[in-house]
């Protein structure tokens, strides 16, 4: 079993930064890829942002590309995946969470809140 954390939201006005973190524990050999996705007021679909693979290949979504910056951190018996927001709009307000990507998702987290304001 793999259990993730999501943690770095937040209130922040446009144009301002966060950086979320994603600690993911268990059975973290058979994590590859991990991507953050996201889940936007009044929308039943999350979509995935950015991700990256055990070996750093990444992926971003259009809307963040130039301003998100995904990362990860492999350790013994843990994995912690990073993304550092700047440049923040309004319209990337959304609960953010982090899951398998490329692979069956495991059981989401709670997720982390973050509200860009204008």
């Amino acid at each position: 079993q793999v259990q993730l954390v999501e943690s770095g939201g937040g209130l922040v006005q446009a144009g301002g930064s966060l950086r979320l973190s994603c600690a993911a524990s268990g059975s973290i050999s058979r994590i590859n890829g991990i991507g953050w996705y996201r889940q936007a007021p009044g929308e039943q679909l999350r979509a995935l942002v950015a991700g990256i693979t055990s070996s750093g290949t990444t992926y971003y979504a259009d809307s963040v590309k130039g301003r998100f910056t995904i990362s990860r951190d492999n350790a013994k018996n843990t994995v912690t995946v990073y993304l550092q927001m700047n440049s923040l709009k309004v319209e990337d307000t959304a609960v953010y969470y982090c899951n398998k990507w490329g692979a069956t998702y495991v059981d989401w987290g709670q997720g982390t809140q973050v509200t860009v304001s204008s």
